[in-house]
């Protein structure tokens, strides 16, 4: 009996360590893909078969093939600021980036190995090519994309135009041929084109900022200062001026009114006083002597009123009537 409870000891260890064997078997036989991942199988460091993209549970020879797993989505690259001179000697800080993805994980495990390998390589063919490109070209190309008017330049056009003076013009709107957005597309082209051997697709590149260095931007400032303050003084002057038209224009109509009203006035008091000497000279038709009557006191009232002594001849036309009262 205590052999047999011995046998049925060793049979169930025997059966466990076949269970957690074929367990660690299993474990080590069996991996995952995510959405995000795609992955290369190596044994003893050499590929075996092709690349597995798509997602779900895959299996393996345990213990002795590899899983080496890449993501399959878009990475970032961002480039480290660099201080570069363009075609018309102005330097300026360039910052620039791009989204790329990993389009043959064999290739670039063959080449690159790993993400920070690869993003040393996308150092090494970006910059060159952006360096090249942005110092083939004016300033004005990296900076604009069209040659839209600009109504900075248009002022100050327009305010040099009215000077007089027998010297050439400045020229204040750029010609752009090429502009930022292409210069970003052949930065993206030049780029593609020579990272896919390694297996790397930029998708996209792009010029995130542009400064100038800090030994001619306080000056580039001051420069746009004094042109916009030109520009203020251009909108002063002319609003002045408006002002100025608008108060002379105000002032003649101001004085038409006046000149017509003091002409209507005039024709009035005419008609009245035409009216008024026809009443007194039909009055006076109709009786002189009661007409010199009234005449002749409001001559006395008005010589009164004057707070004055008046002395008067006898032989005075103004005694005639005191002299017939009397009588």
């Amino acid at each position: 009996m205590e052999d047999t409870n011995n046998n049925m000891g060793r049979v169930s260890g025997v059966l466990l360590a076949i269970a957690v064997i074929a367990a660690l078997v299993l474990y080590n036989s069996a991996y995952v893909i995510d959405e995000t991942e795609q992955v290369v199988i190596t044994q003893f460091g050499r590929i075996v078969g092709d690349a597995k993209k798509t997602p779900g549970l895959k299996f393996k020879i345990p213990f002795i093939q590899k899983v080496n797993k890449f993501p399959k989505i878009l990475l970032e690259w961002d480039g480290d600021p660099g201080q570069i001179p363009t075609k018309d000697k102005t330097y300026i800080w360039v910052d620039t980036f791009a989204r790329w993805r990993i389009s043959d994980p064999i290739v670039y495990f063959q080449t690159v190995k790993d993400e920070f390998s690869g993003l040393k390589r996308l150092d090494d063919i970006i910059d060159p090519a952006m360096r090249d490109l942005i110092s083939a070209y004016p300033l004005v190309e990296s900076v604009r994309n069209t040659d839209r008017p600009m109504d900075t330049f248009d002022a100050i056009q327009g305010l040099e135009a009215k000077e007089g003076e027998d010297s050439p013009k400045r020229k204040v709107r750029y010609r752009v041929d090429l502009g930022r957005a292409e210069i970003a597309r052949q930065i993206e082209k030049q780029a593609r084109e020579k990272l896919a051997e390694f297996g790397i697709q930029v998708v996209d590149v792009k010029i995130k900022r542009i400064n100038y260095i800090d030994s001619v931007r306080s000056s580039v400032y001051d420069r746009m200062i004094a042109e916009r303050n030109q520009i203020a003084e251009k909108f002063r002057a002319e609003g002045q001026g408006e002002a100025s038209n608008i108060r002379g224009e105000k002032e003649r109509e101001l004085q038409v009114i006046k000149s017509q009203a003091y002409k209507q006035v005039q024709e009035i008091k005419g008609k009245a006083d035409a009216q008024a000497t026809r009443i007194y000279a039909a009055a006076y038709g109709q009786d002189p002597e009661f007409y010199a009557f009234v005449e002749t006191m409001e001559l006395y009232k008005k010589t009164l009123e004057k707070d004055s002594t008046v002395i008067l001849s006898t032989d005075s036309e103004l005694m005639k009537y005191f002299k017939e009262s009397s009588n």
